[in-house]
């Protein structure tokens, strides 16, 4: 989140990869400069996996007295442990749970017996270099490193951990040989809610087509971009991979400068009022045509305070889609060294104990909120407690007659944590959408991603949830369930996809198994939305026969899906057009093949 790539930083091969990490999972390609010769292609993927699903579980627990702001003399003589972290709001259960940046008399890290400090670095390359020296300093003997340059663990954006972990394995590996050191993901403690979002026209909403063509500003990489990218790919709209060109058939991303969100907003705000453009190169057909178009900055995607910067300065624009929708795609998960870690399990364990407690009590109790929003100002050294105690829980505005949204995190408990890996109802969120990066990753090869980093580090092996499973003594409840007993009518995303079939059957034929999985895997993030089911073929053979046929394909992908545990009564629609409603030309083959599609729709 924030300010995180500062590139005149880097000095070696390893560092820039991790910049590459916070450039993002999808944008890239290498543009030539003579006219005619091909660029990076706009494409129309499946989007990462939505969830839903309010992972939100509250367990009445006595309350506990709040933490003091006096420094704890109590564990003075214990080992200090760091952790650094993006100024985020989604944080504030782990910080309060410490009482501020250092661990405060009376907390309940202070109980849990553990010596903490919580560092602000807004820029990814330094939380690498952070990492990076402290296993240094690990390995040269160092049984508990605790330089102001060093830190154990790091905090960031989850959808963000495929490519950094997968970046930093390979910077491992080339310093200390391979598989001797590794960073994994040990627990999650909130989530963003809201504050993650797009901004646009109110038409980008009622009709996500109208967004084609259209420039938005984002600090490429970010999870807000992220959010961006999800909703264009869900509604069917191409992505430009190349931020230096523009494709009128897709939705074109232009890169902040300075990689900062505040720019992000900013840049919106200056092309608005001012008519400021940028120098783009055109494409058509992912051909470079010769010409440069200036084009307006038409929408943003940035988050809090960025968000209200721009409610504040322009009219006409609101919120388009955000981590309110795609609700479990940015967790804030706990990136630790595993080899420190293994040797001090208790440790690491009594920090998400803590930290998971800690958010229980924010959910049963006002006035542990209002405490916490003091911590995360004490620790971020920026706003006032009103500000992050407003801003946690969201803030909905209007302007001339406009509604818009701004702000909005999450704290996780333990049942939360324990749900949203599957531990408790068999539904793995994480990993879903952590695979789904994954292959954004292999399957574009951003920036020469599988020729430099190699491979993503796999999820069972970039995740370690030992030291969750080993914390004891700690409130719980059981797993919230999705309710679709209620006809749904908001329409969240409506995406086709191309399922290929066996002539003639309803059959769903082998090579359409990794897009039938992707199905599953969005419908398992979405989990909270109803669905409905549409077949359409091609006008080869009889209508009559056509329109039995595409209503028995979309049957067969839903009869996979129950198969795959997706319950009866959340498909709200199950039918089949035939040959009625082409999207292409059927005088053609490809428009044929256009024409043989599933239609997929997500309702709330």
């Amino acid at each position: 989140m924030g300010k995180i790539l500062r590139t005149q930083k880097l000095t070696t091969f390893s560092e820039l990869l991790i910049v590459v990490a916070a450039i993002g999972a999808i944008l890239g390609g290498v543009y030539y400069l003579s006219p005619g010769i091909k660029t990076a292609v706009s494409k129309q993927l499946r989007g990462i996996d939505l969830n839903q699903m309010d992972v939100n579980n509250v367990s009445n627990a006595e309350k506990i007295a709040l933490p003091s702001t006096d420094v704890s003399s109590e564990v003075t003589g214990k080992p200090l442990v760091r952790i650094a972290a993006y100024a985020w709001n989604a944080q504030s259960g782990i910080i309060v749970s410490n009482g501020g940046p250092k661990t405060t008399k009376g907390s309940l890290m202070e109980k849990n017996g553990v010596n903490l400090e919580i560092i602000r670095q807004d820029w990814l390359s330094e939380l690498r270099n952070m990492q990076m020296k402290f296993i240094e300093e690990f390995d040269r003997g160092q049984t508990y490193p605790s330089s102001n340059k060093s830190a154990f663990a790091i905090m960031m954006m989850g959808d963000g951990a495929p490519f950094y972990i997968s970046s930093m394995q390979k910077s491992l590996n080339e310093k200390y040989g391979k598989d001797k050191y590794h960073v994994q993901v040990m627990g999650v403690v909130g989530m963003s809610n809201g504050e993650d979002k797009l901004i646009g026209p109110p038409n980008w909403k009622s009709d996500p087509k109208s967004m084609k063509g259209s420039v938005i500003s984002a600090v490429l990489g970010d999870g807000d971009w992220v959010t961006t990218v999800n909703y264009c790919f869900a509604n069917g709209l191409k992505v430009n991979p190349d931020p230096a060109t523009y494709d009128a058939d897709a939705v074109n991303i232009y890169p902040s400068e300075n990689d900062d969100y505040i720019k992000s907003a900013e840049e919106l705000i200056k092309s608005q009022t001012t008519g400021w453009t940028v120098s783009l190169k055109e494409v058509v057909n992912g051909k470079l045509t010769g010409k440069t178009v200036n084009k307006k900055i038409d929408g943003c995607a940035t988050w809090t305070p960025g968000d209200k910067t721009v409610f504040d300065k322009l009219s006409g624009f609101v919120d388009i889609v955000s981590t309110k929708e795609f609700n479990n795609q940015m967790p804030t998960v706990v990136i630790g060294v595993k080899e420190w870690a293994e040797k001090n399990p208790e440790i690491v364990s009594n920090i998400l104990k803590s930290s998971l407690t800690a958010s229980n009590q924010m959910k049963n109790y006002e006035d542990w909120k209002v405490r916490a929003s003091k911590a995360v100002a004490d620790t971020y050294q920026m706003e006032t407690p009103e500000y992050w105690y407003k801003m946690f829980k969201g803030q909905q505005e209007t302007k001339n007659g406009l509604t818009y949204n701004m702000g909005g995190s999450k704290v996780f408990n333990y049942a939360d944590v324990m749900q949203y890996f599957g531990l408790t109802d068999g539904v793995n969120r994480y990993k879903s959408v952590y695979n789904q990066v994954s292959g954004y990753l292999t399957e574009l090869n951003p920036f020469g991603f599988n020729e430099n980093v190699g491979a993503v580090v796999p999820y069972d092996e970039a995740v370690n949830l030992f030291f969750l499973k080993n914390i004891n003594d700690i409130e719980s409840t059981s797993a919230d369930k999705a309710d679709y007993s209620n006809q749904a009518t908001q329409v969240i995303a409506s995406g086709e996809w191309k399922i290929n079939f066996n002539t003639g059957s309803a059959e769903i034929s082998n090579s359409s198994s990794k897009e039938v999985e992707k199905i599953y895997n969005l419908l398992i993030q979405a989990e909270n939305t109803k669905i409905t089911v549409v077949g359409h073929t091609d006008n080869v053979g009889n209508a009559d026969s056509n329109l039995v046929l595409s209503k028995s394909r979309a049957q067969a992908v839903v009869n996979y899906l129950k198969q795959k545990g997706i319950p009866e009564n959340r498909f709200q629609m199950v039918d089949g057009k035939g040959q009625n409603d082409p999207v292409a030309d059927n005088n053609t083959a490809s428009g044929k093949a256009l024409n043989r599609r599933v239609v997929i729709t997500f309702l709330k």
